[in-house]
This record gives structure tokens, C-alpha cells and sequence, in this order.
């Protein structure tokens, strides 16, 4: 189920089609996988990419602490109905929807699950259309089992009729919206893939982007992108001792009977220990994840 506290550093893409590569999950040291239905999987094989789901989710070692997502194809086409009654016997961890663009899309999908028994399924809604962006209040309220947003950088930059560059300038704004939106509603929030899988130096600094922007993870597409993500989206070592000197220092100050501290010129509010503590149990639950994972 959806555990806000978890980490969400590294979330692979694994085409549901490919058994080779629904083989190699278990030995993967992602925070968690979404199976995919959608754009990865070629007409003529939906069909056994759903047993497929259906038979990794029966063979998959749960106790890898990996997340399960899978993501179905659009509401309104004509696979959705099929797909989530596959996830839901797959019993997936969760529902990946692509190509939200309203509240009512949501309330489609809602409908569905309830049909099949399944309307705590938690949901993650793509953000991947302006109207997406624009609508991003009311996607965020229309579903009660709303775990998380996720940027798709690939169809909003095309339908944006926008130019991709490094510094992906013309998704600026979409970046900080699903952010905002994704911390105004208390939701987890993954940014969007890197397509050049074999440029490291570029997917870092995508990742140090997303970073920056506030997101709790991204998105991957090739399995040599997962320690990288884990790395830039946890706390660094630096982090962590920067954190505990500023708590240090504030507890201190707070000993003497001041309301502030001064660490290395800099000022040390309660707003600030609050994010050192923060900082400080993302990494702990990173490190008891990592102890109890179990690789296949």
C-alpha cells in the first residue's frame, strides 16, 4: 500500500511485454517498478503483457521492499477496462494513469476499481498535458486514493509544441506546478524520464534539477539509471552532517535561552531544524530499507 515515508528515488519503467526484462526486477535495487501497458507494449501483445503482469506479480519476492506499480492505458480507450482488471488480480502495489487531464478522468477510473472491489487501489495520476497543468487543483481532490503525481516530459513538451533542451526551460513551469501541487495536497511527486539513457552526465544533472525543484524521486526507462537516482535523490553524507549540526546548534541556543542559533554565519530557526530533522529520517529509512532489501 501507499506509504508517504517510503522512499521514491528510483521508479523503473519495465515494458510488461518484455518477461526478460520483468525477470531482471527482483535483482534491482529500485525503489520500485511500474509495469507498463501503455505506450511500451505494441498492439498485437496487450494481451500477454496482462498475463505477464498477472505471472511476475506471482513469482515476484514482495519482501524486496520494491514498489509495484502498474500503468494502464488512457481512460476512453479501449484496453483501460482489460488492464485494470489485470493489475487488480496482479494485486499491484498501485494504479500508474497516463494522460490525466481532469478530475473527471480520475472519477472514470474510481468508477472502474469499485466495479472490480478495488477502490482503495492507490492511484498515481501522469501529468503530461497542459490541460493536466492547468487542472492541477482538481486532480489532486477528485480522488481520495491519490498517492502521487508524475511528470511525462515527453508528451507535455509535444503537445506544448515546445523545443527539449538540457535545461528543459520550456517545462520550468509545469516542474514547479506538479511540485507545488504534489506538496499542497501532501503527494509523492516523480519527475519524468531521461530518454538518453547512455549520457550519465546528463542524467545526473536531470536528476539534480529535479532534485532542486523539490521532487521525491524520478522516473527511469534503463536499469544503469537506478544508481544514480538513488544517490542524488537521498541524503548525502554532507546533508546528514550538516543536519545534525544545525540541530545541535539550535538545541544548544534553545539551552541558553535563545529562540535562534548561528551556525557558520548562517541563522537557525525552528523551520530549519524541522528540515534537518526531515532530512535525517529520509535517511534513516533509507538505510533500514536498504538493510532489509532482498535481492532475488
Amino acid at each position: 500500500m501507499f506509504d508517504p515515508n517510503r522512499p521514491y528515488r528510483s521508479m523503473l519503467f519495465s515494458p510488461a511485454a518484455n518477461t526478460r526484462a520483468l525477470a531482471k526486477i527482483g535483482s534491482l535495487a529500485c525503489d520500485g517498478v511500474i509495469i507498463d501497458l501503455e505506450d511500451a507494449v505494441d498492439l498485437r501483445h496487450k494481451e500477454q503483457a496482462r498475463k505477464n503482469l498477472i505471472g511476475f506479480s506471482a513469482t515476484h519476492a514482495r519482501a524486496s521492499q520494491c514498489l509495484v506499480l502498474a500503468r494502464v492505458n488512457a481512460v476512453g480507450s479501449r484496453w483501460i477496462a482489460d488492464d485494470l482488471s489485470a493489475a487488480v488480480a496482479a494485486g499491484v502495489d498501485g494504479i500508474v494513469l497516463p494522460k490525466v487531464r481532469q478530475a473527471a478522468d480520475l472519477d472514470h477510473l474510481g468508477a472502474q476499481l469499485d466495479a472490480l472491489g478495488a477502490r482503495d487501489t492507490p492511484v498515481w495520476a501522469m501529468i503530461e498535458t497542459p490541460q493536466a497543468v492547468i487542472n492541477l487543483s482538481q486532480i489532486c481532490t477528485a480522488c481520495p486514493g491519490l498517492a502521487g503525481l508524475i511528470l511525462g516530459p515527453n508528451d507535455l513538451t509535444k503537445e506544448l509544441g515546445a523545443q527539449a533542451t538540457p535545461d528543459r526551460a520550456a517545462l520550468a513551469y509545469s516542474l514547479g506546478a506538479v511540485v507545488l501541487a504534489a506538496r499542497a495536497f501532501g503527494l509523492i511527486c516523480l519527475d519524468g524520464v531521461y530518454n538518453s539513457f547512455r549520457d550519465t552526465e546528463g542524467f545526473l544533472a536531470d536528476c539534480e534539477q529535479g532534485r532542486l525543484y523539490g521532487f521525491d524521486g524520478k522516473t527511469l526507462i534503463h536499469p544503469d539509471q537506478i544508481a544514480g537516482a538513488n544517490t542524488v535523490f537521498a541524503p548525502s553524507a554532507a546533508d546528514v552532517a550538516q543536519a545534525r549540526r544545525k540541530i545541535e546548534a539550535f538545541d544548544t541556543a534553545q539551552v541558553k535561552g535563545a529562540g535562534l542559533a548561528v551556525l557558520d554565519g548562517e541563522m537557525i530557526e525552528e523551520l530549519h531544524v524541522q528540515s534537518a530533522r526531515a532530512v535525517l529520517e529520509k535517511h534513516r529509512t533509507i538505510i533500514e530499507l536498504e538493510k532489509d532489501r532482498v535481492i532475488e
